[in-house]
């Protein structure tokens, strides 16, 4: 883990998790999730990701965010996460007893998990935009559909109650073509 203050003024914070015990190609699944977002935005991701390597992630991403304010005093929640970062790490071999005497090579798979964090005005004007939550961007001016007072005015149809209720009565439902068939057999 390790903190960073450059010469421009950004404060770049990083973590890192060695040998996590998760395949880096599933890991990286769960990293492109996060990678350019806010510090609460990525919280939401990988608290709704169903997979097993987000909660590794999550754990690495609270140790960033715990770096940066306890180091530097920075607040968590008005970081991006600038980085994402998922290397392999050594793969442990182990063997398998199969028929008829032979062995088959397991591969247990580890990876390096580095997040590196830093502050929202440190980044490009280019990438501020996609970092900011939906809500506080600029929304496009909406065009405001005029309301129709036509329809408020129009009286309400009522609906037409039959004169004869002896002839609806009287209408047969429609029935099947097989019931039709077996009534005309039977008479």
């Amino acid at each position: 883990m390790a903190t960073t203050i450059r010469a421009d003024g950004r404060a770049e914070v990083r973590a890192q998790a060695k040998w996590v015990r998760v395949s880096p190609r599933k890991a990286r699944l769960v990293v492109e999730h996060i990678r350019g977002r806010t510090v609460p935005e990525a919280r939401t991701v990988l608290a709704f990701t169903d997979r097993a390597a987000a909660h590794d992630v999550e754990k690495v991403l609270r140790s960033a965010i715990a770096n940066a304010e306890a180091n530097h005093g920075l607040i968590g929640d008005q970081m991006i996460v600038e980085t994402a970062v998922v290397d392999e790490g050594p793969t442990m071999k182990r063997f398998r007893a199969r028929a008829r005497g032979r062995a088959a090579r397991i591969r247990k798979r580890t990876c390096h998990i580095t997040l590196t964090l830093t502050t929202l005005e440190a980044v490009p004007a280019e990438r501020q935009r996609r970092a900011l939550p939906r809500r506080s961007r600029e929304a496009e001016p909406v065009e405001e559909v005029p309301e129709v007072e036509e329809a408020a005015e129009a009286p309400v149809a009522q609906a037409e109650t039959p004169e004869a209720p002896e002839a609806a009565a009287e209408e047969k439902p429609k029935r099947s073509r097989r019931r039709k068939k077996k009534e005309e057999t039977e008479s």
